[in-house]
């Protein structure tokens, strides 16, 4: 099958995390055989700021690591039909434009012969949803929802059977336990500070218990204020900027353990849905303690895959034991794996869209009988 994939960026993931699980979807799908083609806009603010602060050998640690991809830039003169010619399987991710997200809708329902679904993996159908009044929503196909909150919002919406749950996953190709035993040290948290609605959460979850656990603990990530850089500097954390996902793996070898912070929408709007960067971590075998989270889908095991903290006290106890007790480390390590292995890989996920797009196929065929 031809799938065709509007993102915002595949070649860049400064401040857009889709990009992780995209790239390794996509690379799943190559090796299922489908033929797939990516589209970005041209002048994408995240590729934008990426080349602005690493120019080009920034690009080099996702060009090394996948090298079966690659995307193509459209302008706004582009010509989607063309763009999308032979394809059965057309995805519009939530971050495109809503002018060109509403254009492919309207090829579609001038009788484009694909199947069309808009992928969501934000919260702008809760935190403002007027912006997804301009994008043509009827006329597609299905929704893809990252979890089941952001899914029964859309059916609320009154989209029915035809959303769908379809989770992000870690690429298990490049996420994986190092393959050589390495010295681990400290604590290390990946994440973008954002427009401060975790503030509160990372001074009281992150850098608190780090510190009174007596941890070394190194950040990496964009979008620091000065002010945060300040915060950071004060509790004794080491910052080191941006850091291209391709390479996470080997940072995330290097340190005794990690620290999941959701951010406060996904925490309290859209609960039960996780960051991927919790899906990367437990398929690198380092152990995570998480700030309070529920995983109301039953996706992993709780106090098995992962230690959770109701509060800060809490977190600090955590990495206290994490840091004095090898087989808790062990053990930790170990669960998360296996439950990744077994449930949320790349691999699953690709699978799991071949079958939407079978069902979906299936339903266009009945309304036509």
């Amino acid at each position: 099958m031809r799938i065709v994939y509007f993102t915002h960026s595949l070649r860049s993931c400064w401040n857009h995390g889709n990009a992780h699980f995209l790239r390794g979807v996509l690379r799943e799908l190559i090796h299922a055989g489908h033929d797939v083609a990516v589209w970005e806009p041209e002048g994408a603010w995240s590729l934008a700021n990426l080349l602005a602060d690493h120019g080009e050998a920034g690009l080099a640690a996702w060009r090394d690591a996948y090298p079966e991809l690659s995307s193509r830039s459209y302008g706004p003169d582009a010509d989607l039909e063309e763009m999308v010619d032979g394809a059965g399987l057309v995805l519009v991710h939530e971050w495109n434009d809503p002018d060109l997200v509403a254009r492919l809708g309207r090829l579609r329902a001038r009788g484009g012969d694909f199947l069309l679904l808009f992928h969501d993996t934000h919260h702008r159908a809760v935190s403002a949803p007027d912006e997804l009044r301009g994008c043509n929503l009827p006329a597609y196909d299905g929704i893809l929802a990252f979890g089941e909150s952001l899914a029964r919002v859309y059916r609320e919406m009154g989209w029915g059977d035809d959303v769908f749950v379809w989770h992000e996953a870690a690429d298990t190709r490049l996420f994986h336990p190092p393959t050589q035993p390495t010295t681990r040290e400290g604590l290390v948290w990946i994440g973008n500070w954002g427009d401060g609605e975790r503030t509160r959460e990372l001074e009281e979850y992150l850098l608190q218990p780090a510190r009174e656990a007596g941890l070394p603990l190194d950040i990496y990530g964009v979008r620091y204020p000065e002010a945060a850089k300040r915060t950071l500097k004060r509790e004794g954390a080491a910052y080191h900027g941006w850091l291209a996902n391709a390479r996470a793996p080997e940072i995330f070898a290097r340190h005794l353990a990690t620290v999941h912070v959701p951010r406060r929408f996904y925490a309290a709007l859209l609960p039960g849905i996780p960051t991927i960067r919790m899906f990367e971590a437990l398929a690198c075998g380092i152990p995570l303690v998480t700030a309070p989270w529920s995983d109301s889908e039953h996706l992993f095991r709780p106090g098995t895959d992962y230690l959770v903290a109701p509060d800060g006290a809490a977190m600090t106890r955590h990495l206290r034991a994490l840091a004095a007790d090898a087989d808790l480390r062990r053990s930790l390590a170990a669960h998360g794996l296996e439950t990744i292995r077994a449930r949320h890989s790349c691999a699953h996920r690709a699978a799991e869209l071949v079958s939407i797009a079978g069902r979906l196929r299936g339903n266009r065929l009945e309304k036509v009988a």
